[in-house]
């Protein structure tokens, strides 16, 4: 089963959240937005893979605060870890993950756009996963 760890960073009176436009691949969600994370990889603990993957997307270093929310995803193969995390220091915006270079890999994933977003508009948008969305909403909305 994949691995997929993910972080609720307050930050600027926002949550930070990763919006993709002109998504390729995904013909059902072309445009979204998600909670910063991505897959753990080998040797990681999920608290490891959120810092690391906050610092790839978003270039900004967090302190994982505790386990909020998990979800299993069998339609997926997949179990998704979100953590409450604290902003420590960086500047927002500075990531230099995979998903900004050129990799053809990527090619068909569209734009990734790191983005404050005021908690009052998260219920309007489409964010992913729903289950996450849901849950997310009735504690911090």
């Amino acid at each position: 089963m994949n691995i997929r760890v993910a972080g609720i960073v307050q930050m600027n009176e926002g949550i930070v959240l990763m919006h993709r436009k002109n998504v390729v691949r995904n013909k059902e969600y072309q445009e979204y937005y998600t909670f910063p994370g991505g897959h753990l990889e080998e040797g990681e603990s999920l608290e490891e893979g959120v810092i690391r993957e906050i610092k790839e997307e978003f270039g900004i270093d967090v302190k994982v605060i505790k386990k909020m929310y998990e979800l299993e995803n069998i339609k997926l193969n997949m179990k998704e870890y979100v953590f409450l995390c604290e902003y420590v220091k960086g500047e927002f915006g500075t990531g230099e993950g995979e998903e900004y270079s050129n990799n053809p890999e990527y090619k068909d994933a569209g734009e990734y756009i790191p983005e404050i977003v005021k908690r009052e508009k998260i219920p309007q948008l489409l964010l992913l996963p729903p289950e996450i969305k849901e849950k997310f909403v009735k504690d911090f909305c």
